[in-house]
């Protein structure tokens, strides 16, 4: 069994797609499932449906409509007869989805959210898999909602792993091409849940577990596993091979190739994660299994942008330390704050922290009912594994340096 997923750069447009299905011929689809995110930039344009639904409900219809008609185009682009039974499933979809809109009565952001979102994908996969039968590949259509059991902490689900493995072994036909969606799950009442942002590799991951498949493969618009982002770094280079320790560390630390929790599981049972080019499949990629050796070993930079950074001090300039501490992290765990970089001195503990949920003035009015507190907004994080004198200074050049600390191998710093 093996497991590919593409993500929504691969299947952004028809010419996307007749890729996927180009990449699937080229390599052999036998005894495999394949794991598709929404295409293009579909999620950011729903959670533009999703903000317009709670705060500006006269711009919703035309931000749905976007939506639906950027889909229209791949549609007749990939299905010259008008007839074909994908119009009228996806068309469907929408319906579904414009009926939960008018019909919500829930005010939980987080629950809407997790019930508009995930169209992006149930469409995706349907254009998909249908386009692929349409040209010979036979493959069956599944609804990871049914396989993927989770608690409803909706927008970031915890994954039931004893009910999912038990589903997916009882219930998926492994001799079949499967096309299934990233990012999504189901909760105890059968509402759908998402796996955190990004989340289609760590659904990956998920089957190939549960299926003790023989490798996982993500398709991707870079040459595999980089050591910075080209989008904000110049010069990087292809890193060929990678222990899952040293993936991790990266994926902790916000490297966007691969999702944090994805290599976990993978991990656990040893099946090896290869993230290749979807425009050179024949090109060996990046290779992240047990004991590799960072090939080659050079610093690999990475940054995570908006972040909030948060100092706190005592108000009498006692000491910070174990009950004051415990205090900061159960506030922070209350109000789902990610934690990215903790420093502490005598007085003073620091966090920079994601503020995913925006419960950041929640958190702070609480944080100042018994500490000093300052804030800083809209802030970057930037960490150099493996770094060397010259990669810091590479970085620091012409930043304002808020705060800063560095342990063996890995230096960080926050800037504004």
């Amino acid at each position: 069994m093996q497991i590919f997923k593409f993500g929504g750069a691969s299947v952004k447009d028809a010419n996307g797609v007749r890729n996927l299905a180009s990449v699937l011929q080229k390599v052999g689809y036998k005894n495999t499932l394949v794991v598709i995110s929404a295409m293009g930039k579909t999620t950011n344009a729903l959670e533009l449906v999703v903000k317009h639904y709670f705060n500006n409900k006269q711009e919703l219809q035309n931000s749905l409509q976007e939506v639906k008609q950027y889909h229209s185009e791949i549609l007749h682009n990939l299905f010259e007869n008008q007839t074909h039974p994908i119009f009228k499933k996806i068309s469907a979809l929408f319906l579904e989805l414009d009926t939960f809109l008018k019909t919500n009565k829930s005010p939980d952001y987080n629950f809407v959210y997790d019930q508009v979102i995930p169209y992006g994908e149930l469409v995706s996969t349907k254009i998909v898999a249908e386009y692929l039968n349409q040209i010979g590949l036979k493959n069956n259509w599944v609804d990871s909602r049914n396989h993927i059991k989770t608690d409803n902490y909706y927008r970031s689900a915890h994954v039931n792993w004893e009910n999912t493995k038990k589903i997916i072994l009882s219930t998926l036909n492994t001799k079949n091409l499967n096309i299934t969606q990233g990012f999504l799950g189901s909760d105890a009442n059968n509402f759908t849940t998402t796996l955190g942002r990004e989340g289609s590799d760590y659904t990956a991951a998920i089957y190939a577990y549960c299926l003790n498949a023989k490798g996982v493969t993500v398709w991707k618009d870079v040459p595999g596993v980089l050591n910075a982002d080209p989008r904000y770094f110049k010069n990087t280079q292809l890193l060929n091979k990678i222990s899952y320790r040293e993936a991790i560390e990266l994926a902790f630390y916000g490297a966007s190739v691969i999702h944090p929790k994805t290599l976990q599981p993978l991990q656990r049972k040893e099946i090896p994660l290869y993230v290749k080019p979807f425009f050179k499949p024949e090109a060996q990629g990046s290779h992240i299994g047990k004991n590799a050796p960072l090939e080659p070993l050079v610093p690999c930079f990475i940054v995570k942008k908006k972040q909030v950074l948060i100092s706190v001090s005592s108000l009498d300039f006692s000491y910070m330390v174990e009950d004051n501490i415990s205090e900061i992290f159960r506030l922070l765990h209350t109000n789902k704050m990610k934690v990215d970089l903790i420093q502490n001195s005598a007085i003073s503990f620091s966090v920079c922290v994601d503020n995913i949920y925006n419960n950041l003035d929640t958190l702070l009015q609480q944080l100042k009912a018994k500490f000093k507190v300052t804030c800083y907004d809209n802030v970057s994080l930037y960490t150099i594994r493996h770094y060397t004198e010259k990669a810091i200074n590479d970085i620091e050049r012409g930043k304002t340096i808020l705060l800063k600390q560095l342990t063996q191998e890995t230096f960080q710093m926050v800037t504004r």
